[in-house]
């Protein structure tokens, strides 16, 4: 049981944005920060008011304030992509590898920042800054809860324009991101194509088609079949936690490949004197590992954030437009980079994104990793990509 403890304390870490990494050629220490704006209208022309996101950065913004990059974050993620917080910290940011001096993304050359997306999942983690469903609405004096308007990925990306407005940046070298972050940084060059030089997408495709929508749909259920949400209502009661962590279960595996599995448990027990054949009560050792993975993330999550980020999801299509004439505005270079082995974004939904990127000249290439870990080989196997990374950016 030792092991299967110290394995669940890995794989949450590693959700929660802090994939284990080298810690030399660091960025050092960072500091989080924050952002406020005194009032937002979302796409869909509703008020949040004000709102905060917290953000931080790596290397130095140039006199030009031409050299930045943007860093946009997974699902389950946060800012935090490299460095730590503290020496104490467990690990580093989750793209710790390919963010800092000399690497991939090399902070001696660029400013590289990200921010916390609105409806952060980890409402409860003391360093993320983020506005939803369980911050207070000002006029109610209680948590917005389902009252909070929907949000798109289009609102991520403006908040975050904003942000880099507020540092005098006006033009991006260019926008990364994995997953839902692979989601932001196609939506940035298609809505905003003047303010972006290139793109790097990483595990994400152009849309969220019926498919993933369905699958969307599977990991919320969960939370809505718990008594305890209660229809979003349930801050200051008792919160949704056993659908929380079961919802975070299904994220946990979905995000990985059947090579992990194997690898990682195989059939092994969950107690060696338990033998799952003899009662309903007896289980694998990769069934007891996820229920401790989906529960130890969601101590620091919130129910309806995960509802409100599923919704943000579902509806995106990038440029808000058809899937056609969305991608056709993109006009920067784009590198997708995708996971062979992807059971969230498939090998063929990569390709037709770039091929529509494509149709009209764009530049747009694909670089495909090897790995065991599926949809989170964009994250543990990212290092394959650094040296066409590197070059894309450098170009």
């Amino acid at each position: 049981m030792a092991r299967l403890a110290r394995f669940t304390l890995s794989l949450a870490l590693l959700f929660a944005g802090a994939a284990s990494s080298a810690y030399a050629a660091d960025v050092g220490l960072v500091e989080k920060k924050i952002f406020e704006l005194p009032s937002y209208t979302t796409v869909g022309g509703k008020t949040i008011a004000p709102v905060r996101v917290g953000w931080e950065s790596y290397g130095k913004l140039n006199d030009a304030k031409d050299n930045a990059i943007l860093i946009t974050h997974f699902f389950s993620g946060t800012s935090h992509a490299a460095g730590k917080y503290s020496e104490s910290d467990p690990a580093p940011g989750y793209w710790n590898s390919i963010i800092g001096p000399g690497k991939a993304i090399d902070t001696n050359r660029w400013f590289v920042l990200s921010s916390d997306t609105l409806v952060n999942l980890n409402a409860y983690d003391p360093k993320v800054i983020t506005t939803g469903p369980a911050t207070i609405n000002p006029t109610t004096g209680k948590p917005w809860g389902t009252e909070f308007p929907i949000v798109t990925i289009r609102d991520f990306v403006n908040v975050q324009k904003a942000l880099l407005e507020s540092l005098g940046i006006k033009k991006l070298h260019a926008v990364i991101g994995a997953s839902m972050g692979a989601l932001q940084a196609l939506e940035w060059a298609a809505s905003y194509p003047e303010m972006v030089n290139r793109v790097v997408p990483v595990i994400g495709a152009g849309w969220v088609d019926p498919f993933l929508v369905g699958w969307l749909d599977v990991w919320a259920t969960p939370i809505r079949l718990d008594p305890n949400w209660n229809g979003g209502d349930y801050y200051g009661k008792t919160p949704p936690s056993a659908g929380l962590a079961a919802a975070l279960k299904l994220v946990t595996l979905h995000a990985r490949w059947i090579e992990w599995a194997d690898k990682s448990f195989g059939r092994a027990w969950a107690e060696e004197s338990k033998d799952p054949a003899a009662s309903l009560a007896h289980r694998f050792k990769i069934e007891a590992a996820l229920d401790a993975a989906g529960a130890a993330r969601a101590k620091v999550a919130d129910a309806n954030h995960f509802l409100y980020l599923v919704k943000a999801n579902q509806l995106f299509v990038a440029g808000g437009e058809t899937i056609e004439k969305g991608l056709a505005r993109i006009q920067a270079p784009v590198l997708l980079i995708a996971a062979k082995e992807d059971l969230i974004f498939f090998p063929q939904r990569i390709e037709e994104t770039a091929r529509l990127i494509g149709a009209d000249g764009t530049p747009v290439e694909i670089v495909w990793l090897d790995g065991t870990d599926g949809h989170l080989d964009g994250i543990t196997a990212i290092g394959q990509a650094a040296e066409r990374l590197k070059a894309f950016l450098e170009r």
